[in-house]
């Protein structure tokens, strides 16, 4: 008998999950960070799961049941512990200076072997960008047309999608693994009605993928490319990482 699958859900089915548990939040304490702890911690005993446990025809019922509880709880205590906010701390790029030296000739004769490469790593670099750019347009334009086959050549046999929900989107715990399994995820997570728009742009430097919902950014996207394939997907759906990308 063949395995079943769980199915895949898009990412449209996630985001309105997660505004139904906000909604429960909100409908018995009026207050949108009280709203948004009780999901977070709905999510957080959800991950605490079992795979067997996580195994569920309807996630959502659920989710439902434990959000009612959590509110429960806090109406119970009536004192909640806000989780800390870590922030990375900012990576800093320092320039390197020359230092002259008494010996002039041999200080021109470096510079002009640093001058030399750096003038190749710049084509060398933008020739990667420029390959880099060609297969995201390749891979955004197969996500639109929810093209799992082309997705799957595009992608290395041993590809992984890696998603950061931050405990408060149902993302999955561990890397879809296999250009087969991560091309049928992508597909699923980003293809979706006439309503979300995906856009390639920059991101971290090199091109690569935003869908917006109205203009909110609802996932940034990632890839790492290897020739003429990608070998890795990294997916944002942590809404407290996407508020730079929303647009009017």
């Amino acid at each position: 008998m063949a395995e079943t699958r769980p199915a895949v859900e898009s990412l449209v089915e996630l985001l309105d999950e997660r505004q139904h548990l906000l909604e429960i939040g909100l409908w018995i304490f009026d207050s949108a960070t009280t709203a948004d702890r009780i999901v977070q911690e709905t999510y957080r005993r959800w991950y605490a799961l079992d795979d067997d446990e996580r195994a569920l025809a309807v996630p959502r019922a659920w989710l439902t049941r434990t959000a009612g509880s959590v509110c429960l709880e806090l109406l119970g205590s009536l004192s909640a512990v806000e989780s800390p906010v870590v922030t990375a701390p900012a990576v800093q790029s320092e320039r390197a200076s020359l230092v002259h030296s008494p010996l002039l000739a041999q200080v021109a004769q470096v510079d002009t072997g640093l001058e030399d490469g750096r003038r190749h790593l710049r084509r060398s670099t933008q020739a990667m960008l420029r390959r880099h750019a060609r297969v995201v347009q390749r891979f955004a334009a197969a996500c639109e047309r929810g093209d799992t086959a082309t997705l799957e050549t595009i992608l290395a046999a041993d590809a992984i999608v890696v998603s950061d929900g931050g405990g408060k989107v149902r993302a999955p715990l561990s890397p879809v693994q296999g250009a087969s399994e991560a091309a049928r995820f992508v597909s699923a997570l980003l293809t979706g009605p006439q309503s979300l728009a995906l856009a390639v742009e920059p991101v971290n430097g090199r091109m690569g993928l935003a869908l917006r919902r109205a203009g909110q950014a609802i996932a940034v996207v990632s890839l790492t490319v290897v020739g003429h394939e990608v070998t890795a997907v990294w997916v944002v759906l942590n809404p407290d990482k996407l508020s730079s990308w929303h647009r009017p």
